[in-house]
């Protein structure tokens, strides 16, 4: 697992528009909140993309960025995106391995039944690329207002 003080891990992953974004296309002019969810449309996860996009110009202040990750592909996320009017831009690592590098992809338990899943996870980096928070196994439930207090008290 990553801790603050750590270089983040470079990625390079295509949005819902299938439009490459890249972790260093932010270094020296944002910092970033990578947020690592379960799946596209649960509940969880849609009321946690909804209060980062209700927050959106209150990041932007911060000169700050939010980028949402799962493993659902492109056309999943742009589905989700417009059904629920989401304002931040979402990230498919399909294969995972931007999920592993976080160390975000681990075994989880539901009902008894062991299972490797995304852990909803925060990680708040600088804009020298540094992370500066890394919030492992969150509850989605007013964690947007706790990830923009931290960001607000980086700058």
């Amino acid at each position: 697992m990553l801790k603050p003080g750590e270089a983040a891990p470079d990625f390079s992953l295509p949005d819902a528009d299938m439009k490459m974004v890249e972790l260093s296309d932010f270094k020296g002019k944002q910092n970033v909140v990578l947020y690592f969810y379960p799946k596209d449309n649960t509940s969880g996860c849609t009321l946690e993309a909804i209060d980062f996009s209700d927050m959106e110009e209150d990041f932007a202040a911060l000169d700050t960025v939010v980028l949402g990750v799962s493993k659902d592909d492109c056309a999943s996320h742009a589905s989700f995106r417009d059904k629920h009017g989401l304002a931040v831009q979402l990230l498919a690592d399909i294969d995972g391995e931007i999920c592993e590098d976080y160390g975000v992809w681990q075994e989880k338990e539901t009902e008894g039944i062991k299972n490797m899943g995304i852990v909803r996870s925060t990680f708040i980096i600088d804009k020298k690329g540094i992370i500066r928070h890394a919030l492992y196994g969150v509850n989605a439930k007013s964690h947007a207002v706790k990830v923009l207090q931290l960001a607000k008290e980086m700058n």
